[in-house]
């Protein structure tokens, strides 16, 4: 029978995660990479003439059959046995297609239903080259950069290219694209950096709802191609190590955390981005992209009428999509989080709103996993893990309980690998609780460590808020091992979920009087105590019915 420490009886620390850099022992160690990808079709670069053709419709403004012919070019072969090779065009028309995508002359300011189609065409023809070729092989590394002297090109005067049959381009010349949109006016020269980016979006996500309906689908797709590309990027890892180089170091999720701002604390500014709220201090750092970006239009019926037809993540594209590619293309986005018996009664829509809604709030904590991948693999080259879960603390600890809640719900925490969740809720448990509570020597999560450091014990003050948030990281962590390891019914186990609600009870019956109120404190705050206590004695009971079924 394996001890109670074992790594079956036990949620292992995330600190315990191998970087990856070596292959021993790696099988018995918990893997942070996301499910086997799907094959990805080759790629063959757009003939000359082509790419021509695709540069001129760019040039003279016509950017729907532009990007139609681009969509019909990456497509073609798709259903062949086996796929043959996409088309596709150099990174700088793709930067373009991605600008074109939130650019507000083309989404909320458009003027004409003609600008307002290229802008779902330009989110169509990013999804389908992410789910088709992938971001190595679409090189989203060149077409998502931001402006460093990489991407000079792309900001360089215009030139006028050779276009006679008997003459090729210069190598300078043959993939630029002439324009203020695919060069200055550009997202990847307007934005600082993605980061701020990220920050101005989550802003947008409180305060400026319209700007948000399309920022939430480029973040979107933003994020699926870092998280694919260092999906990818770890599997050739895995694969060869004879090389003594790490792909992962190539991501573009690196890429932009090396050229945070040349910040001397980079890290810190990340996660401003990340919480970014609307509020003066955030708006002051990450301000709008463009410049009146949230000024709207006068609305006409016509592109009214067109665009009450939109919806991307309903897979509904107006009367726009009658070319041969499929909108199944398309995936869906994640489904807002669902939180079992919230109390005191309310919505997730209302709980997750001074964070931008729910899908906003999803997003958020997509980047937040993210990063906790890179961390765990790359420490050297981004900063240690402890340092950002300290930053993850300093940020969600001060939440208003229902949002903080939400954040460190188990449907919330499922984003993260179920080490990096029991790690980062444990962090934030242990700066709440008494200082009374036994210490664990490591983040290894086992029930013999709930029973005795945890499950007892209230906050380290009387507020009924600090008490409620220690109880809801209990429920949590009492939950992750439910689900991941399976729980014990035992009296000690009883009595330590009995103890832990009457002392958080005890301790916030003196809220009301004198100075160990908390901000806050009211009725509200209780039932959320109240409900995370009855929901934990109801786990356990259930547990005990379970084995009790089992015996």
């Amino acid at each position: 029978m394996p001890s109670p420490t074992s790594s079956h009886h036990s949620i292992p620390s995330v600190y315990s995660i191998d970087s990856g850099r070596t292959s021993s022992s790696s099988s018995t160690r918990p893997s942070l990479h996301y499910d086997p990808l799907p094959g990805l079709r080759n790629v063959k670069r757009l003939p000359y003439e082509l790419r021509e053709h695709c540069i001129i419709y760019f040039e003279e403004g016509l950017y729907v059959p532009a990007l139609q012919q681009l969509i019909s070019l990456l497509t073609l072969g798709a259903s062949s046995t086996p796929p043959t090779p996409a088309l596709l065009p150099p990174p700088q028309h793709i930067a373009l297609v991605a600008t074109l995508a939130v650019h507000p002359s083309f989404t909320t300011r458009a003027q004409s239903d003609d600008r307002l189609q290229a802008s779902i065409l330009a989110f169509k023809y990013l999804r389908l080259v992410l789910s088709l070729v992938g971001p190595i092989n679409g090189s989203l590394q060149d077409a998502f950069a931001f402006s460093t002297v990489e991407t000079s090109s792309r900001r360089g005067a215009a030139r006028r290219r050779n276009t006679g049959d008997d003459l090729s381009p210069t190598k300078e010349d043959h993939h630029h694209i002439s324009g203020d949109l695919a060069n200055t006016a550009s997202i990847w020269n307007k934005a600082l950096d993605f980061w701020h980016v990220v920050g101005w979006a989550f802003n947008c996500s409180v305060l400026h709802k319209r700007r948000w309906e399309r920022w939430q689908h480029w973040l979107q797709i933003m994020i699926d191609a870092l998280k694919t590309d260092w999906d990818l990027r770890a599997r050739m890892h895995e694969e060869d190590q004879s090389n003594g180089s790490d792909p992962r170091e190539e991501s573009i999720i690196m890429r932009y955390l090396d050229s945070s701002n040349a910040s001397a604390r980079p890290e810190r500014r990340i996660l401003r981005a990340i919480f970014a709220d609307g509020s003066s201090k955030y708006t002051g750092e990450f301000p709008e992209v463009w410049r009146n970006e949230t000024k709207e239009r006068k609305k006409d019926a016509d592109v009214k009428k067109t665009e009450a037809k939109i919806d991307i993540e309903a897979d509904q594209w107006g009367d726009y999509m009658h070319d041969s590619s499929s909108s199944s293309d398309l995936e869906d986005a994640p489904p807002p989080a669902s939180v079992l018996d919230l109390a005191p009664a309310t919505s997730v829509s209302d709980i997750s709103a001074p964070l931008g809604g729910p899908e906003a709030f999803t997003l958020r904590l997509q980047i937040l996993s993210l990063l906790s991948t890179v961390s765990v693999s790359l420490p050297q080259l981004f900063t240690p893990l402890p340092t950002l879960y300290d930053l993850y603390l300093e940020h969600i600890r001060p939440l208003p309980l229902p949002t903080f809640f939400l954040l460190i719900s188990p449907s919330s925490m499922q984003h993260f690998h179920q080490s990096a969740a029991s790690s980062i809720t444990q962090i934030i448990l242990r700066s709440l609780i008494t200082s009374s509570a036994p210490q664990p020597l490591t983040d290894d999560l086992t029930q013999e460590t709930l029973e005795r450091c945890y499950l007892p014990y209230p906050a380290n003050t009387g507020s009924i808020s600090d008490n409620a948030k220690v109880s809801l990281c209990v429920e949590t962590l009492l939950r992750l091992f439910q689900k991941h390891r399976g729980l014990d019914w035992t009296n000690n186990l009883h009595d330590a979920v009995e103890k832990g609600v009457g002392a958080r009870e005890q301790k916030a019956k003196k809220a009301g009087k004198g100075k160990g109120k908390g901000k806050g404190d009211g009725e509200d705050e209780r039932m959320w105590l109240n409900g995370s206590a009855e929901r934990m004695r109801v786990l356990t009971k259930l547990v005990r019915m379970e084995q009790e079924m089992v015996d």
